[in-house]
């Protein structure tokens, strides 16, 4: 099953997650595509204000992995920086399915096959300047 949302600024963007975080579940894991710029980081903010996150939600970049706890743990993770075996060797992909939190990914598709078959795929296009299309595929296959 596939949703399409038209985003008209940041803000609609983090409430279109909002309401999609809502209805996420122990176990998913949620990966997010667009270019630079398109907007992930605002949509990952809007999930993780939707799981009750209170912290300040940032890029993990740099960082790799970001954990933040609400009604269930975020493990927040970008790739853009490593490849498969890198992830692996760090046990990055444990963390993948885990019953008490939800995982939502940057640059998966330089780890696709260290994720679980069926995933969540948003992608984010830009349209214009603030305007984005934002498909939740919620039957993806990530290989």
């Amino acid at each position: 099953m596939k949703k399409v949302f038209v985003s008209n600024c940041v803000e609609d963007t983090k409430k279109i997650a909002k309401n999609f975080a809502a209805q996420l579940n122990g176990g998913d894991v949620v990966v997010l595509g667009g270019e630079l710029g398109a907007g992930k980081t605002a949509f990952s903010k809007g999930v993780a204000e939707g799981l009750s996150v209170s912290a300040n939600v940032t890029s993990p970049t740099f960082a790799i992995h970001n954990v933040y706890q609400g009604r269930l743990r975020l493990d927040h993770f970008d790739f853009y920086r490593l490849d498969e075996a890198e992830a692996e060797a760090l046990g990055l992909n444990e963390f993948f399915g885990d019953k008490n939190a939800v995982s939502l990914i940057e640059w998966w598709t330089n780890i696709r096959y260290l994720l679980p078959k069926k995933c969540i795929f948003v992608d984010i296009k830009k349209t214009g300047e603030e305007e984005r299309e934002i498909t939740i595929d919620y039957e993806y296959t990530c290989y």
